[in-house]
């Protein structure tokens, strides 16, 4: 059974012991304030959500997904922290509900930082770059074992954000960032490697192990952060544990956000009529859409506050009804999927895929982000290993840090590789792809 003092330790990665939390601002609040100010976060600003580079200032980057989910998290981690202190007397540790709402909050806020430019079709372009390379390139089979040929045939924004701010950002001290353990625990929905056998995994099928939490590179430090907050291990041969019950809010807050914003922005777009769009949000929010004389797009904007607010008061109303078992590792699932709004919730996916994201335009340019992104990644993987002629042109493009160092064997040489594409935004991926292409010189 995991224990909330322990889940909620004010200590940070890579230090021994935790930091006082009755100060005017707790570790919580300055992890927070750590991500705002840090490079990667600012570079969301051009990253797709879902309509890569748009030309309309309204719809939302990645940097203002960020933002709105972890003001979502903020609420979710409050009601619940509201309970959970008064039941368990957490205050006598000096804990409170702003406790809970800054460590969801911070932990929304970085939950996209390692995502690569175009989406998620960014992710898949780096792992159809890494088969490609792998298939073409001899070399290939003989430089890395099967846990790291996995971090690369499974990539992940996820594992790539949590190498991030544990060893990227401040890469001068161990533990990165040095965010404090709570904040860290609960953005890593998925604790787990990138490749598990068969027989450990024995047909589990949680949501926590839909997708991987850090590569091998940083395996020591989730091992090191788990242990601190005292998540329960699922099996002693896999680096493989349960949730911080923490990420379960994450994930809520991520899910309210995206299921609820993609309508009003495929609204704003022309995807889907108004009409279609107030009746999906209006079965959640239950208002007298009309009675203001609202425009259309103020009817939504309110339809849309009224939904997620909904949406809020369930998903910690769920997680309250399953706190023992989250804490004893038992429950696995997302909260919404439980929730008395999971139905239509899943009518509102079903709509936005086939209106948004398999209309021309969205596809076009998940299209683009495959070549720009499989490109840009098989040219500097060749770079890193100097495995040919061009690749010893290529490599004096690679920025000076993401540079191979003379000690580094083929694994990280390709991690940097992964660094620097993910790292780029749309518009500065796009713009060197056409340099490499010829088309701008």
């Amino acid at each position: 059974m995991m224990d909330w003092q322990k889940l909620l330790t004010p200590q940070r990665l890579g230090k021994t012991k935790p930091e006082d939390i009755q100060t005017y601002r707790t570790p919580f609040h300055k992890d927070y304030d750590r991500l705002v100010f840090s490079s990667p976060f600012r570079r969301l600003k051009d990253k797709t959500q879902v309509f890569s580079l748009p030309k309309n200032d309204y719809i939302r980057t990645r940097l203002i997904h960020s933002l709105e989910v972890s003001c979502v998290g903020r609420s979710l981690g409050r009601i619940v922290g509201y309970e959970i202190v008064n039941e368990h007397k957490l205050n006598k540790w000096g804990l409170s509900a702003s406790d809970f709402g800054d460590i969801v909050c911070a932990a929304c806020l970085a939950h996209d930082i390692g995502n690569p430019p175009f989406g998620h079709s960014g992710e898949d372009a780096i792992r159809a770059g890494f088969v490609s390379w792998y298939n073409t390139v001899n070399l290939g089979k003989e430089l890395l074992n099967t846990h790291q040929q996995e971090d690369f045939n499974l990539f992940e924004g996820n594992a790539q954000g949590f190498r991030i701010v544990t060893k990227l950002e401040m890469p001068y001290r161990r533990g990165g960032m040095g965010l404090s353990c709570p904040t860290l625990a609960a953005f890593t929905k998925y604790p787990r490697e990138s490749f598990i056998p068969k027989h450990i995994f024995n047909d589990y099928s949680g949501v926590s192990v839909k997708k991987y939490g850090f590569f091998q590179a940083e395996k020591d430090l989730f091992t090191e952060l788990a242990e601190t907050v005292g998540l329960i291990r699922r099996h002693p041969d896999a680096a493989w544990w349960c949730r911080h019950p923490l990420a379960f809010l994450v994930e809520a807050a991520d899910d309210i956000c995206y299921s609820i914003v993609d309508v009003e922005d495929a609204t704003r777009m022309g995807y889907i009529p108004f009409v279609q769009a107030r009746e999906l949000l209006n079965e959640i929010a239950k208002i007298d859409a009309g009675k203001h004389n609202e425009s259309e797009s103020e009817q939504i904007k309110r339809l849309r506050g009224k939904s997620i607010n909904r949406l809020i008061e369930e998903a910690a109303r769920i997680f309250l009804e399953h706190e023992k078992e989250i804490l004893a590792g038992k429950f696995d699932k997302d909260l919404l999927s439980i929730s008395s709004y999971a139905k239509h919730l899943k009518e509102i996916g079903e709509i936005t895929r086939d209106a948004v994201f398999q209309h021309p335009d969205v596809v076009g340019m998940r299209i683009a982000g495959y070549e720009v992104l499989g490109r840009l990644f098989t040219e500097f993987v060749d770079a890193a290993l100097q495995s040919t002629e061009k690749g010893r042109l290529v490599y004096y493009m690679l920025p000076q840090e993401y540079r191979p160092e003379p000690g580094d064997n083929a694994y990280h040489k390709m991690l940097k590789v992964t660094d620097y594409v993910s790292g780029m935004t749309d518009y500065f991926a796009t713009s060197l792809f056409q340099q490499f292409s010829g088309i701008s010189l």
